[in-house]
């Protein structure tokens, strides 16, 4: 077996991190070197930096945005938005939405979470602390400011969009919610197919060192994690659970806050499959927004000041549900999508009426493949990948007439005789024989022009463990979810190989595997379609 080399991988995450960071609109120092309060004001006129006592005392950095006129004693109150700030991100991440939303009448309020650049307390990765810290900045925000105690909302990007979505589980009074670029199921984000997302998780490790200071558990659940020690896989999978706003679903469709979740396909670090699966189990007023990109990319320019589709929606869901303003945001289609090969917006009524087809592509025969080794199909690169698809429209791609069938199998379909719109969640379904008892291989779905040039069109990773060598088994995989156009004339290639830098890998030195199609149990990948 060939576990996951922890330092390796941090390291990668270091060197990448000031450039994925740059990409999303977001800076990185050292906290050390962090801009002193007084010299940020100076720079933001309009802006108050105050000191709030987060849960068990501990110290919270943040700052104000009144709506003009207002004082801390005004008789009129003004709605409320609390907005924590995304992992290793400096309390200014906000400023320009901050201001834009004082601008318009509201009290906002952002502060640094807890364990991050001059914020006290250690890093709870959205931990019991982190949700507790939400309420009392809240409990500040109505003893300091004129806000209205029954016009709350919270939100933020990723590490703020998953404080935001557990804290509205947890207190009643929140009732808005935009979680943008964030997680619904933590474990079902970083360790989906039970592979661990290396690239992700190192990332998210090195930028915490870099910019706080993690809790000893998180170093535990870290280290655990990224060397692959399957006799702690159950504790940080209670660690994860505990910290996913689907534990907490029936307290949150109890609160009954208006919830908004936007996300990218190709997000790198928060994948969109759990959002999608969230936003279907939510009982009160929703929105689903995905477009294409990586992890906060789509919101990036918003946190500069700029025009941005996914800020402006954010902003007229708040005005809905905490001013009442009939602005038809609650009256549009539920679910907004844009193509990854286009540029509208597309609405449906949920997530299940996204596809209203579907293709299939038979995974037939019987084709064997040598494992560790690589054949060239990969997922991309953690940022990189995302942002080129988004700006550029240029996914990895592969010659999958050279792609060595020793190391990748590979099936096609015909070559389609008019557009197809890919819409939804491919389904993987097949047989495997393996003649070790633990595995991992990654599926790719490419779009096949006639030069045989293929585009990575969504991907997913699978490991197993405690297999019978020899003996077949059925696997049902969910690819990550995506909206994509494939052109008439083009044909649908599905690859598997078993290596991919972006993920852990389980195959031991010499391992085969098979794959076949049982005639009674035909393999194949269903690929949902939209034939309107």
């Amino acid at each position: 077996m060939r576990p996951s080399p922890t330092s390796g991988h941090v390291r990668t995450a270091a060197v990448l991190l000031s450039g994925t960071l740059a990409a999303t609109g977001l800076a990185v120092v050292p906290a050390a070197t962090a801009q002193p309060a007084e010299a940020a004001a100076t720079a933001a006129p309009g802006v108050d930096f105050v000191d709030i006592e987060g849960d068990g005392g501990t110290n919270l950095k943040g700052n104000v945005f009144l709506p003009e006129g207002a004082t801390e004693g005004s008789a009129r109150k003004y709605p409320l938005i609390v907005l924590p700030t995304s992992w290793a991100s400096p309390q200014v991440e906000y400023f320009a939405q901050a201001k834009k939303l004082a601008d318009s009448g509201y009290v906002v309020v952002s502060y640094n979470s807890r364990g991050f650049w001059q914020s006290g307390g250690h890093i709870e990765t959205a931990g019991p602390k982190d949700v507790a810290d939400a309420s009392r900045v809240i409990d500040w925000a109505l003893a300091h400011t004129p806000a209205d105690k029954d016009r709350i909302g919270m939100g933020g990007v990723s590490y703020g969009a998953g404080i935001s979505l557990l804290a509205a589980g947890h207190d009643p009074r929140i009732k808005a919610v935009t979680a943008l670029s964030g997680w619904a199921d933590l474990i079902g984000a970083i360790y989906s197919g039970r592979t661990q997302h290396l690239q992700a998780a190192g990332l998210l490790g090195a930028s915490g060192e870099l910019t706080g200071r993690p809790s000893p558990e998180l170093r535990e659940i870290m280290k655990n994690f990224l060397s692959s020690n399957l006799d702690k896989e159950d504790e940080m999978i209670a660690w994860g659970k505990k910290r996913s706003p689907t534990t907490y679903l029936d307290k949150i469709n109890d609160n009954g806050a208006a919830i908004m979740l936007g996300n990218a396909w190709n997000d790198s670090i928060f994948p969109p499959n759990q959002y999608a699966d969230f936003y279907e189990k939510l009982r009160g007023p929703k929105r689903l927004e995905f477009r294409p990109g990586d992890h906060a990319t789509a919101e990036a320019t918003g946190l500069l000041g700029l025009p941005n589709d996914t800020w402006s929606h954010a902003h007229r869901w708040f005005d809905r549900y905490l001013k009442g303003k009939h602005n038809g945001i609650d009256t549009e289609a539920p679910v907004q999508l844009k193509s990854r090969s286009s540029g509208g917006y597309e609405g449906y009524r949920s997530w299940q009426d996204v596809p209203s087809g579907n293709r299939t592509v038979a995974l037939d025969g019987t084709k064997e493949l040598a494992t560790g080794k690589d054949s060239g199909a990969n997922g991309g690169t953690i940022f990189l990948t995302g942002i080129l698809d988004q700006f550029l429209k240029l996914p990895p791609v592969v010659s999958v007439p050279l792609l060595p069938r020793s190391r990748a199998t590979v099936w096609q379909s015909e070559r389609y005789t008019e557009d197809t719109q890919v819409r939804g969640t491919p389904k993987l379904h097949t047989t495997v024989t393996s003649d070790k008892a633990s595995g991992t291989y990654y599926a790719y779905l490419y779009d096949v022009g006639p030069l045989g040039t293929g585009k990575l069109i969504s991907h997913a990773p699978h490991t197993f463990h405690n297999r019978t060598p020899g003996k077949p088994f059925a696997v049902d995989l969910e690819l990550f979810s995506t909206a994509y156009d494939v052109p008439k004339g083009h044909r649908l290639a599905v690859v598997i190989d078993t290596v991919d830098p972006l993920y852990a890998e389980y195959n031991p030195d010499g391992g085969r595997l098979e794959f076949t199609s049982p005639e009674g149990d035909p393999s194949r990948l269903t690929v949902p379609t939209n034939e309107g």
